[in-house]
Parts: C-alpha cells; structure tokens; sequence
C-alpha cells in the first residue's frame, strides 16, 4: 500500500472546497482478504508502537474524528485500534452538553478528557461539534448563557477557531500531538448506509429520526466543515480528509496515519542508568537464592 500523506493532508491555510476532495478513491486493495491483510499488518504495527509510546511516557496521542452521520467513524475507530491495549488509550463520544458543562466555556468539558502523557486519546466528535452542529443550529448559543457582547455570529465562530488554534499549539508545546481526520461521505453513499440500517433489523439500533432531519442541512454542513477545515488545519494539528464512501479504503488511510504520526515521535524505552542495573542485579542474585 503506497499514498502520500499529503495527499489527503490540509494544508495551514488552504481554503477547502469539499467539492475538490473526492469521496472514494481507487482502493489500495485488490480484495477482501489483501484488505484484511494490510489492516493486520498496520494494526500489529500500531500494536508495537503504543507500547513503545507507552513506556516512553513523553508525549500524548489525540486523535479527533468528525463526520457526518453514518460515514464510519465508530468502524474506523474500532478496525484501527484493535490490536491497542486497553490501558493506554481511551475513547470519548461527546454528546448534548450537560447543565454544568454549559456553566462554562465551550472547551472545558473536552479539555477534562485529554489523554495523558504515554497514552492515546480519541474524541469521537469533539470540542470541534462547537463550531459545526453550533454554527448550522444557532438557537443552540442561546443555551450557553453567554455575556452579552459574544453572541456576534460575523466574529464568534472566527473566535471559536481562534481558540481551537490556540489550544492545540499549546497543547503542542506540551507534548500533545493532535491528528484531526474528518471522514468525507458523499450524500449519496449516506443515503444508501441509512436505508440499509432501516432494511436489517439488527441495524435499526443504529438508525434515528434525528439523523434524517439532520440529513435536510446537508448544504450547511458541508459549508461549516468547509470553513473550519480551512480555519483549523495546521503544521502541529493537521486535518486530513478522508474519503469515505469506501469504510475497508478509509480505514487503511486511517491506520497509515496513525502509524507515521507515531513514527514521528521518534520514541525509545527508557534507558537504565549504572544505579538502576545495579538494583536489578542485586534483586535477581536475591530471586535465584530462592528459586
């Protein structure tokens, strides 16, 4: 499997028009089983690395997922994080904002779910649902009880991205790296993965009216996600547009990634100093005694 990263990479201060980005591609497989085949490969791979990233314990792993419904983001996150011990990587699905989160700025409540130095963190829908549900649904602003003054829509989202920015070159600085990945579903394909949750019964779970009334503001998503992909996008936090229409592609462009990010890291296990062998070799002359 061979694709450049940049490929799907937005670059700091590339305007985006989703018109220009494809949906699907030309597969990197040539069949189910090759598909499986690289997947396996690139998951053993990440499997190896995080416990490297682990034991390292210097930087954190945030990865943020957006989209819009049904486009795999709970596949992706699922297929590519399978080989991941459990005890160094968390997951968090943001929901309707609670009463005491709306009692403060709109990054607190995912700031409290960063991951960890030595650990990976994966928002799926983030801090980034602020200036994309928020901005189609502007009623919704009402509800955060802002000062009067901020409920400006020519200057808020401009400052809501501002913050974002913000945030993730601090928390660059810090040691967090950032990788963002909107994953791009045509209208089209949306419609054909609805009606299938509706056809089979084991995937009515899946399906809600809500997502059908979401679907009549197509447009004015795709001109959300537009301006805060442009907006966002960065050397230390960059976006990548996926496309989705194909989940077995979208997961192998996933997965590759994931695993250069890690790579960049440039990670080694801890070395042991004089003081420390000579610890160990102590308590080992003390285990063969009572072996």
């Amino acid at each position: 499997m061979k694709f450049h990263l940049k490929d799907f990479r937005v670059p700091e201060g590339k305007a985006v028009d989703l018109k220009k980005w494809p949906t699907l591609i030309k597969p990197f497989y040539k069949s189910k089983s090759k598909y499986r085949k690289l997947l396996r490969k690139h998951v053993d791979e990440l499997s190896a690395l995080q416990k490297l990233h682990y034991a390292s314990n210097r930087h954190a792993v945030l990865l943020i997922f957006q989209a819009m419904d049904a486009a795999g983001k709970d596949g992706a996150i699922r297929h590519v994080m399978s080989g991941v011990n459990p005890q160094g990587c968390q997951v968090f699905s943001f929901k309707h904002p609670s009463a005491t989160e709306l009692d403060h700025d709109f990054l607190w409540r995912t700031t409290q779910s960063l991951p960890e130095r030595g650990r990976i963190g994966i928002f799926n829908r983030s801090y980034y649902e602020e200036v994309l549900i928020v901005r189609v649904h502007p009623e919704i602003l009402l509800s955060q009880r802002l000062p009067d003054g901020v409920l400006d829509e020519k200057t808020i989202w401009q400052e809501r991205y501002r913050s974002i920015v913000d945030l993730e070159n601090h928390l660059y600085r810090n040691g967090t790296r950032t990788i963002k990945f909107f994953l791009h579903l045509s209208k089209e394909e949306q419609c054909k993965r609805f009606l299938k949750r509706i056809d089979d019964p084991n995937k009515n779970w899946k399906f809600s009216v809500a997502d059908i009334e979401e679907r009549k503001y197509w447009d004015q998503y795709t001109l959300a996600y537009e301006d805060c992909l442009s907006a966002t996008s960065s050397e230390v936090a960059p976006w990548y547009i996926v496309p989705a229409d194909d989940k077995k592609n979208a997961r192998l462009i996933v997965s590759q990634v994931v695993l250069e990010a890690f790579k960049g890291l440039k990670m080694n296990y801890p070395e042991t100093d004089a003081t420390r062998r000579n610890e160990l070799l102590a308590i080992r002359q003390q285990l063969l005694k009572e072996s």
